[in-house]
């Protein structure tokens, strides 16, 4: 059974760029996964500080990799310091 996510991040006002880059950073190799369907950031165009991350695995296993994955780590370790908030939702397709 696959999983979607959203993750939302609300940057610092200082941490807006640094948010950008840490984010972006993780689409290619996470694209690159076993078991990655889906990996985007997206950044609202009305409130720079707000981003999410919309993911798709193929089960708990692909996502459980992802997590142990050292791009992960890295941004793991790195992100707090330039974020205000962070929450996630797990989606389910309709349809």
């Amino acid at each position: 059974m696959t999983i979607t996510k959203k993750v939302t991040f609300i940057a610092k006002q200082d941490g807006i760029e640094t948010m950008k880059k840490l984010l972006s950073a993780m689409v290619v190799p996470s694209k690159a996964e076993e078991g990655c369907i889906f990996y985007e950031i997206f950044q609202c165009k009305d409130r720079p500080e707000k981003f999410f991350a919309v993911e798709t695995w193929r089960d708990e296993a692909a996502l459980g990799g992802h997590k142990a994955s050292e791009h992960y780590k890295i941004y793991k370790s790195s992100y707090e310091q330039y974020c205000e908030d962070k929450y996630s939702d797990e989606l389910e397709v309709l349809g």
